[in-house]
């Protein structure tokens, strides 16, 4: 798959594979995406296989995880730069997997809600057009209901991937397919094909 050929580490993990079209990692510990807001501290140490993209485009990648632990997170990632970004997924607080994401705009914000607690898989769809981002999930790859929609900084080149974080341990495994990227898919808004 030509996104698989073509990407490449942020923070690479100690350990990952890739096998036919799907990518699989194992998280190093203390890794995380954050910037700031209400813990005061600045995180940069996540992993992310990605590329670089210019202009609007859509991506999907399906994700599939045992998130158990606090904090526990993996999904998908956007980023203009350090301090401007988009992660989004399922990441594990309150004693159960949240589906999620946080926008940084210099300081980070976080936007959770209930999801399934017995699925251990979903799909992410970001769609960049009109200086906007379009977030999107799904539990069976067919209906996507939106998550967040956002204006984001135009940039030059932005890196977008896979992303997995564990902030309190190391060791969540993630595997990550169905692997998409292309133009925007010009759907409606309340399109949830």
């Amino acid at each position: 798959m030509e996104y698989l050929a073509n990407g490449r580490w942020l923070n690479e993990p100690a350990r990952w594979r890739l096998e036919g079209d799907a990518l699989h990692v194992t998280t190093d510990a203390q890794t995380d995406f954050w910037q700031t807001t209400w813990y005061g501290f600045q995180r940069h140490s996540g992993h992310v296989f990605g590329v670089e993209v210019t202009g609007d485009f859509t991506f999907q990648v399906r994700v599939e995880g045992d998130f158990t632990t606090l904090y526990d997170q993996a999904g998908l990632l956007l980023m203009a730069d350090e301090h401007h970004w988009l992660k989004a997924g399922i990441e594990y607080n309150d004693a159960q997997p949240m589906i999620g994401s946080v926008l940084t705009l210099e300081r980070s914000d976080w936007a959770t809600g209930i999801f399934p607690e017995a699925q251990q898989h979903f799909w992410l769809r970001l769609t960049h057009q009109n200086h906007c981002l379009r977030l999107q999930y799904s539990t069976d790859g067919e209906t996507w209901p939106l998550l967040r929609l956002c204006p984001f900084p135009d940039a030059d080149r932005y890196f977008l991937g896979a992303m997995c974080c564990t902030p309190t341990r190391a060791g969540l495994e993630v595997t990550f397919s169905d692997f998409r990227l292309g133009p925007p898919n010009g759907k409606d808004l309340h399109d949830l094909s």
